[in-house]
Order: C-alpha cells, then sequence, then structure tokens
C-alpha cells in the first residue's frame, strides 16, 4: 500500500498540507466539506503537489515538513524547482 503528501491549494489562495492512502477519496471529502477543519470553508480546493511513500510515516514526515514552509517554498515544490527549494532553505538558515 501507498501513502501520498500532499499540497492543496484553497480557493482562498492559501495551501493545505496533508497525507494520506486514497488521494482521489480524499479530495472528495475535502471537496464535499465533510473532513471539516481548515480546507473545508475555503473549497474547492486543487490538488497541486503529491509525492507517494512507503509508509504512512514517511508521509506524515513530509507532511510535517511542508507544513513548516514558507509560501514562496511550497510554491517552488509545487513548480518542482529544487533549486529554489534549495536557495529558500539556505537563506532561512542565515
Amino acid at each position: 500500500m501507498s501513502f501520498y503528501a500532499c499540497l492543496l491549494r484553497c480557493n482562498d489562495g492559501s495551501y493545505y498540507a496533508g497525507h494520506t492512502d486514497n488521494l482521489e477519496l480524499r479530495m472528495a471529502q475535502h471537496n464535499d466539506g465533510s473532513l471539516g477543519g481548515y480546507a473545508a470553508p475555503r473549497r474547492p480546493v486543487t490538488l497541486v503537489w503529491s509525492e507517494s511513500f512507503p509508509s504512512r510515516e514517511g508521509a506524515l514526515a513530509a507532511e510535517r515538513r511542508i507544513k513548516g514552509w514558507s509560501r514562496a517554498k511550497k510554491e517552488a515544490l509545487i513548480a518542482g524547482d529544487w533549486d529554489r527549494i534549495s536557495q529558500l532553505a539556505r537563506n532561512r538558515q542565515r
């Protein structure tokens, strides 16, 4: 079984990071509002990035890491711009 870390763009332009073992179901739940929480009043949401992991722990670790990132770093992740992600990480360490 695969687990996924994902990043959603909410209708208000904000981002929501999460993890799941079923992306289709989770997207449907977020968009019908049945999960409540942060994304419910910001529907519809759009999946903008996801990555699969062999364990729930790996997906959860990625979610937690991404939640701590700046908006710029999240947007670099969405764009697949690894150079920019690295640059933003170095800037934050200074």
